[in-house]
């Protein structure tokens, strides 16, 4: 199921920071037809994503996950990059993201959301 946790998305907006993000989407499909909505949510997201300046940097299919412990197989992995927090916020608020956004919904039955920012390595 997806949702969205308000006060992480509050306070991932609220940060002043025009630096690029990358989101990270680790997605599980609804067994029932999921990876084929999934590839209809991407069709119809690719150009309000190009119109808001983000970009899908890695889409890709799970493997068998190589440590123990508590892990979990997911199905496919996407990282998309926004130029902004501001980038990102708007896309969400779109109204035709909303739609596009029923129809990823319901092609999951899991998934984690993780924005990522850049860091140099040291040395």
């Amino acid at each position: 199921m997806v949702t969205i946790n308000q006060t992480a998305l509050a306070d991932f907006l609220s940060a002043k920071d025009d630096t690029p993000i990358v989101m990270l989407n680790l997605l599980r499909f609804d067994p029932d037809g999921g990876r084929q909505r999934h590839f209809e949510y991407l069709e119809m997201a690719a150009p309000i994503l190009a119109r808001f300046g983000a970009k899908i940097l890695f889409r890709g299919d799970g493997l068998p996950v190589l440590t123990d412990g508590d892990v979990k197989m997911w199905d496919s992995v996407l990282l998309v990059q926004y130029p902004s927090r501001a980038a990102f916020m708007a896309m969400v608020e779109d109204p035709d993201y909303q739609v596009a956004f029923q129809v990823g919904k319901s092609a999951l039955a899991d998934i984690v959301l993780q924005p990522l920012k850049q860091t140099e390595i040291p040395g």
